[in-house]
């Protein structure tokens, strides 16, 4: 470990698919330094990419954020911490047990089965977009609503809600004050308490991933309704806001490499190696937190029972030991082990279908516009803040 003065984090990124230059000294300072989090608490970073592929799989770090000591990033963090979040927020033996019964809805083997709707989806709104003609603003008309359908579609949530639940999820990540955050959680729970109320009147079940948890699970009495409500909302604002903000900062970041998109368009076999590395580079997750529950070891120091660790997703994925020139953009290069969707008992459930809207979304993007261009000054679009899932806020573009 390195002694250096605690920087702040997070921090607003400057350019959205680099991490923020006030991170430089983290990027020094690998795999193990101190950070100030925003109530002046202070916790441990870690920085380096095998520490981190260590300590993500070392169940003496918690994921229970119900904890007093667990630490957090923002207010709008530590003013929800003590309402249920299933599978991020839980631990061994509990988190085993939810993600058995979610692990055969989220398989390879089912997303390889949704890619032909996933192609559907990604068509028909690829279609009203050429249709209405250029200009358009990506995020609203393809990024967003690509996975929001396809995630609603698994789930059995009704897609006519949409504006009301991405409404809804964007409050609660991103929310202007502690109410609004507050308020966003108690109205996605009261929409989807009586979404399961509806489907327990139902004699036959949907094939939604819900009406499962509904009728095999609820009405067998091993969860209890509070619970379907915390796999509700954690599968529906997870499922739909990374991919989305993936979609669009994925077509930004290509966008501004063109001779990337290039070679992209010359040998498309190369997509699956471009969608691992655009993960890599934009880290959109960034900031993966755990409470240590006894002392550890690591990175030639002793993190103690009780302090809080938090992982630098965008400045791991940055580690020059593993990725040699990290900055630069570099399909060629083995990605696969980057930590963007974690790593360990809770590395995502939904990467494989991620991965596949991912693909699906670019190529076919790309291919339908081949003009496709900027519709504004990179430096006047704007992008996300620090202290929530990085993407684009709106991504003006024509063709």
């Amino acid at each position: 470990m390195t002694e250096t003065e605690p920087v702040a984090f997070p921090q607003d990124r400057t350019c959205p698919y680099h991490p923020p230059t006030g991170y430089d000294p983290l990027r020094t300072a690998r795999p193990l330094t101190r950070i100030t989090l925003y109530d002046g608490r202070r916790a441990w970073l870690v920085t380096g990419h095998a520490l981190a592929r260590e300590l993500l799989a070392d169940q003496r770090l918690s994921a229970d954020r119900n904890h007093p000591g667990f630490p957090a990033t923002t207010e709008r963090l530590t003013a929800v911490r003590n309402r249920r979040v299933a599978l991020l927020g839980v631990d061994d033996p509990e988190h085993r047990t939810q993600r058995r019964m979610m692990v055969p809805s989220f398989t390879l083997r089912r997303a390889v089965e949704l890619r032909p709707r996933i192609q559907r989806i990604v068509d028909g709104l690829l279609d009203a977009m050429i249709e209405k003609g250029p200009p358009a603003e990506l995020v609203s008309a393809f990024a967003l609503p690509v996975p929001s359908t396809v995630i609603c579609e698994l789930l059995g949530v009704p897609y006519e809600d949409h504006d009301f639940f991405e409404g809804q999820s964007r409050r609660l990540l991103r929310g202007p004050t502690v109410a609004d955050v507050q308020d966003a959680r108690d109205q996605l729970d009261a929409y989807f308490g009586e979404l399961i109320d509806h489907k327990l009147k139902q004699a036959e079940p949907g094939d939604g991933v819900l009406d499962e948890l509904v009728h095999e699970r609820l009405r067998e009495g091993e969860l209890d309704r509070e619970e379907v409500i915390a796999f509700a909302t954690i599968l529906l604002v997870a499922g739909h806001e990374t991919t989305a903000n993936m979609i669009s900062l994925g077509t930004f970041t290509l966008l501004q490499h063109p001779e990337r998109l290039a070679e992209l368009r010359a040998d498309p076999q190369l997509l699956p190696s471009a969608v691992e590395e655009l993960m890599r580079m934009l880290s959109i997750a960034d900031g993966l937190l755990r409470r240590a529950t006894e002392d550890i070891e690591a990175g030639g120091t002793v993190i103690r029972a009780g302090d809080g660790v938090v992982f630098s997703t965008s400045v791991i994925n940055r580690d020059e030991d593993v990725y040699p020139a990290p900055d630069t953009l570099d399909f060629h290069r083995p990605a696969r082990h980057h930590v963007a969707f974690g790593f360990g008992i809770h590395q995502c459930l939904g990467q494989n279908l991620a991965r596949a809207e991912l693909e699906i979304a670019l190529r076919s993007l790309f291919d339908r516009l081949p003009g496709l261009r900027l519709a504004a000054p990179a430096d006047e679009i704007p992008f996300k803040p620090g202290d929530t899932i990085q993407g684009m806020l709106e991504l003006p573009v024509t063709w």
